[in-house]
């Protein structure tokens, strides 16, 4: 980043920011707001969160919930969870398009914010709906994206033609922003290729890992292990993380004689997962956890932590299980592996949907316990990159490059409503 400046002092106040969200539900975007929220300096950074529902496993993690915005009505008009592709039924559309950035318009009336940061596609293009018509007055706009934006697209699409057109939506959003933020090396120059953006507006800042609270949690007991070693994955249970492709590489590689596979997560394919492990004779070797509040305690006592994403943004979780300790084998997927592993040193990479290559790599980390030992100290140096506190600075560093000092006008006290045809 470049042209950071100091604006507390010019402004004679903290530079105000709202982070806006769906929910609280999910995993790496969601983990970082709630970090920027709790971890921000008060004397700096004034910050809130603007949420569509009060709901998901991390709202318990906010410290202050008095900083937290809830639009009324949530649970009945933006229950958004679930596979993407569930996304595109009539009224969910209907509700993205004019309940959402009417309920995001009046967050930002009532905060009047300098900056704007909302989180991932959808919530994105909420965000510049709700934006629309302020001209100068607008604040300034962070679209942070997480995740592999062609991938999702693809894969949530019905038709050729809606595709097309989401595509068509996301390009012209994100090239509204003022800042578009990547968590991934590669994923910004990705977004930048794929959405023609101006790399100028391109920024990029790696998910942020609170090491003090994973070294604190990591050693708790932990009950309902497996009475044998075992290998360990975690993410919602989804068409993008690739569990199928996991079990069948479990059950290919042999391993699962000596070990069990752990599978922490939630999601729409649970059934399907449970009966393709039965149906390779392994289904009594795998564990289905479901979502725990201390995964660390898990990622601690496994042998090897395995992610097989089709695509990623950054995989937090896979940091996560550096932190405590777990060597890596990862797939070489679009986006983020290579930000958090250096290939062949802190972690292993395989290709993509590359059911032969896993169970190879599997069954020789299991096999070779020095090599896992290796890998578990190069992991342990090269999470430290990733410690909350650096991570928090680089923020409140993009915050203050976006608002350089100079006192501004402040938003109307009435908003013009934004404009909710797509």
């Amino acid at each position: 980043m470049h042209g950071i400046a100091t604006p507390g002092p010019a402004l004679g106040r903290p530079l105000k920011v709202l982070l806006l969200l769906s929910s609280l539900h999910g995993g790496g975007a969601e983990r970082v707001a709630v970090h920027l929220l709790n971890q921000h300096d008060p004397r700096r950074i004034d910050m809130r969160m603007g949420l569509l529902r009060k709901a998901g496993p991390y709202i318990s993690h906010v410290r202050d919930m008095s900083r937290v915005l809830i639009a009324p009505d949530g649970e009945e008009h933006f229950n958004y969870d679930g596979p993407n592709s569930a996304q595109y039924a009539p009224g969910k559309l209907i509700g993205s398009a004019i309940r959402a950035p009417l309920a995001f318009r009046r967050m930002v009336a009532e905060t009047r914010p300098d900056v704007v940061m909302s989180f991932l596609k959808g919530t994105n293009l909420l965000a510049w709906l709700s934006l629309m018509n302020l001209g100068r007055r607008r604040p300034r706009w962070i679209a942070r994206e997480g995740n592999n934006v062609l991938a999702v697209i693809n894969e949530e699409a019905p038709s050729d033609f809606v595709r097309k057109v989401s595509l068509a939506l996301t390009r012209r959003a994100y090239r509204r922003a003022d800042v578009v933020l990547s968590n991934s090396t590669d994923m910004a120059a990705g977004l930048v290729r794929d959405l023609a953006l101006d790399p100028a507006r391109m920024r990029m800042i790696n998910n942020p890992i609170d090491l003090h609270a994973i070294a604190a949690m990591k050693d708790e007991p932990l009950g309902g292990l497996p009475n044998r070693p075992y290998i360990i994955t975690a993410g919602r249970l989804e068409y993008q993380k690739a569990h199928e492709v996991l079990i069948r590489a479990f059950a290919a590689s042999g391993i699962w004689r000596s070990h069990a596979l752990v599978i922490l997560g939630k999601g729409s394919r649970l059934d399907q997962l449970h009966r393709l492990a039965a149906q390779l004779g392994v289904g009594e070797h795998v564990r289905f956890i479901g979502f725990v509040a201390n995964p660390y305690a898990w990622m601690a006592r496994a042998d090897l932590f395995v992610l097989p994403s089709r695509w990623e943004g950054f995989p937090t979780v896979a940091a996560e299980a550096l932190a405590c300790g777990a060597p890596l084998l990862l797939t070489d997927c679009s986006f983020g592996p290579r930000d958090v592993i250096e290939p062949g040193v802190s972690g292993e990479l395989v290709p993509v949907d590359d059911e032969a290559a896993l169970a190879a790599g599997i069954a020789r980390l299991i096999a070779d316990p020095q090599r896992r030992a290796a890998m578990r100290e190069a992991g342990f140096a090269r999470v430290k990159g990733f410690a909350i506190e650096a991570m928090v600075e680089n923020y409140s560093s993009l915050f203050e490059e976006l608002v350089p000092g100079a006192t501004r006008d402040r938003l109307p006290a009435r908003l013009p409503e934004p404009v909710p045809a797509l």
